[in-house]
């Protein structure tokens, strides 16, 4: 049993857990003015001014031994700093933390990696931290190499690795030492499409074998995926902790509520972008206002909100049979939707003056992310163009879940027989 007491009360480990934090407590100073050299203090005869910041505020919690557990929240709420107390990199201020079984740790890129040595040396370099013989590194270490695909650069110096070379010998060693605890930072973003997924298959064998394992991430969907239970840390505290799906949809309820507040607070002007503009102006589109179910201007939505386009035009000249229509494409250009009033058999004969046309998403299907809108309106050849307001708008749709991915919220239903 790995032991590691700190200043507060005492701990007791709860029977059948494998890691246990009770009261954990982590102090950082931030220095505004930071003296460089010893002749600095002597000239200005005065200490470095610092502020007091608390990383982690009173943190408890007790992970049974055989599951997967993840930290939640946003940067600096002290997710990477509760793991690194954990792997014993930082010592608490006040608490205790208790550990059963060999811990491994796969923290910042390159921890644990001395730059000048080889890929081989560092195998074995970390094989020791880690409590192991040399003997039982030589007969894990084709198994971690071949892990690493880096067969062909293992004696070369480590300094000469690219991120993704150092993921995945760190990894390949952290994963093929047999821990009883495995300790993951946000480093897994790093590595490839390819390596991300391999890296998740050997995951999800640690959890076959019943290993304790703890991950911090931003990647929600593999939080709720992967892990049995999960806490969500926010500015060093706790927010809720249970069943992984459960807290992370509780994290992103929070964090809709937040976006929502602050879009509330932003000026009118907050829906506009760049956007170009052309057409010939005898029917002029005015403004565009994206509504909410109770008729509230908004630029963010839910997945499977009522969202109305509001389209308010002048018609400075009597203009036969006007067709309005709009296409929505992802921030990154992909076109999702395009349709027009004439699709659904709504074509005016003759529009002039001022007016209202709307669209109507009674349930919109869009996942979370952003987007962006074009609105139309042209003549019923589609040739002539009154008005054209070219990605001018924008809005967000936030994730209310992790059941699908994509574009698109499915409407369709399985069945078995």
């Amino acid at each position: 049993m790995a032991l590691f007491p700190v200043k507060g009360r005492a701990n007791k480990n709860v029977k059948g857990t494998a890691v246990t934090a009770q009261g954990i407590w982590k102090e950082f100073r931030v220095y505004h003015e930071k003296n460089q050299s010893i002749k600095e203090i002597f000239i200005k005869r005065k200490r470095a001014e610092y502020e007091t910041f608390w990383a982690l505020k009173d943190v408890s919690f007790a992970v049974k031994q055989g599951i997967t557990f993840g930290l939640i929240g946003e940067n600096g709420s002290g997710k990477s700093t509760m793991l690194k107390i954990l792997a014993k990199i930082l010592r608490a201020n006040q608490g205790t933390v208790e550990i059963k079984g060999k811990v491994s740790a796969l923290l910042e890129l390159g921890t644990g990696f001395h730059p000048e040595l080889t890929g081989r040396e560092n195998v074995f370099l970390n094989g020791s931290i880690l409590g192991l013989s040399r003997k039982e590194i030589s007969k894990r270490f084709n198994d971690i190499v071949a892990f690493s695909e880096l067969e062909q650069f293992i004696d070369s110096p480590v300094k000469t690795y690219s991120s993704g070379m150092y993921v995945r010998l760190g990894f390949a060693v952290a994963t093929n030492v047999d821990p009883d605890v495995l300790l993951i930072d946000e480093i897994l973003a790093v590595g490839d499409e390819a390596f991300q997924r391999k890296s998740l298959d050997k995951l999800y064998e640690l959890k076959k074998q019943k290993k304790t394992i703890i991950v911090v991430s931003h990647a929600l969907s593999s939080i709720a995926e992967i892990c049995d239970e999960a806490i969500w840390l926010d500015k060093g505290e706790i927010k809720a902790a249970g069943k992984a799906r459960k807290v992370v949809a509780t994290y992103l309820r929070e964090v809709n509520r937040k976006e929502e507040e602050r879009s509330d607070n932003e000026d009118e002007e907050r829906l506009a972008t760049p956007g170009s503009r052309r057409g010939s102006g005898e029917l002029q589109i005015k403004s565009v206002k994206l509504l909410d179910g109770r008729g509230k201007e908004r630029s963010i939505f839910k997945t499977g909100d009522k969202l109305i386009f509001r389209m308010e035009y002048e018609a400075k000249q009597p203009i036969e049979k006007p067709i309005f229509g709009f296409t929505l494409y992802t921030r990154s250009g992909v076109l999702c939707i395009g349709t027009n009033s004439r699709i659904f058999g709504l074509v005016p004969d003759k529009l002039s003056g001022n007016g209202v046309m709307e669209y109507e998403f009674d349930k919109l299907p869009l996942l979370g992310g952003e987007y962006e809108l074009t609105v139309v309106v042209h003549d019923i050849t589609g040739m002539h163009i009154f008005d054209s307001h070219d990605k001018k708008y924008h809005f967000r749709v936030s994730a209310i879940d992790n059941s699908d991915i994509g574009l698109f919220k499915t409407s369709g239903s399985w069945r078995m027989s």
